[in-house]
This record gives C-alpha cells, structure tokens and sequence, in this order.
C-alpha cells in the first residue's frame, strides 16, 4: 500500500488551471521514496475516486478561483472546497470527487489540499500567469519534505 500521494489536478491547456501540471513536472525531477506517488491526475471526473484508495494520505494541489489575489497559497480542508452546482460533465471538479469519496465504503484517506489562486482561466491558452507560476515553484519547495522523511 502507498503511504501519501501527492494528486496534481489541472488542465495546462486552460492558464492558471494548469498549475497542477506545472507543479507535478517540479516534483517529477525528483525520485520520490517509497511509499509517496507524485500522479499528474488532470481534471478531476468520477475515474479520480480511485486515485484516493490504498493510500493513508493524499494531498491534493489544484487551482483555486480567482479571487484577487494570483498566487496566493491557501491550505484548505476537504469540508470547504464546494461541489460543483454545473451540469455534468463540468460539474464533476474537485468538489464533487470530495463529496463521492464519502459515499464510498472502506477507509478514507486524509486529505490536505493546497489551492493556488488562478489570475484567469483562459480556455485553450496554455501557459500560467506570473504570480501563478512563482507560486507552483513555492508548492513543489513546500512539499520537498515529502521526499526526505516522508513528512511534509
């Protein structure tokens, strides 16, 4: 069983979205030991249920909505991430996976998340905003102790 993951969500052809990606390729050019996974998990749809299974901790990093403040860097508790109110498909985001993992039987990981606040999500425009992308490289520091001691 796998002891932490470390779950990227994002879309790095939609801007600031894409911050997941640009924090799992930071983590990627280190060997993770064993018992932590680093996955680039995308956008999140009922297939992520199963990303969250065999591990005691998953710690998700995905972008938060812009708010006036790009690249702030928020930990959030799994309660207050909403889910999604849009119709499906669009509506299965991180909010909805949290929600499902619930109703789901068997063991339940903990779950930190660390929300990166997007300046923009500008669809089929890769490439993150400034502020965005200093704070990807600040969350892949942050979380180089997860490939030390296994803590972090």
């Amino acid at each position: 069983m796998i002891r932490r993951r470390i779950l990227c969500f994002g879309n790095p052809l939609h801007g600031d979205d894409g911050v997941g990606a640009a924090v799992f390729a930071a983590l990627s050019a280190r060997k993770p030991p064993e018992g932590l996974e680093v996955i680039e998990a995308g956008t999140p749809g009922p297939a992520a249920l199963a990303l969250f299974e065999d591990c005691d901790e998953a710690i998700v990093v995905d972008a938060l909505a812009p708010a006036g403040s790009p690249g702030r860097i928020a930990q959030l508790a799994p309660e207050g991430i909403d889910a999604e109110t849009t119709p499906a498909p669009h509506g299965m985001g991180l909010g909805y996976i949290l929600r499902a993992l619930n109703a789901l039987p068997g063991p339940r990981p903990e779950i930190r998340i660390i929300g990166i606040e997007a300046a923009s999500h500008r669809p089929f425009q890769p490439g993150l905003s400034p502020a965005v992308a200093a704070a990807a490289g600040e969350v892949a520091r942050l979380l180089g102790p997860c490939f030390e001691d296994g803590h972090g």
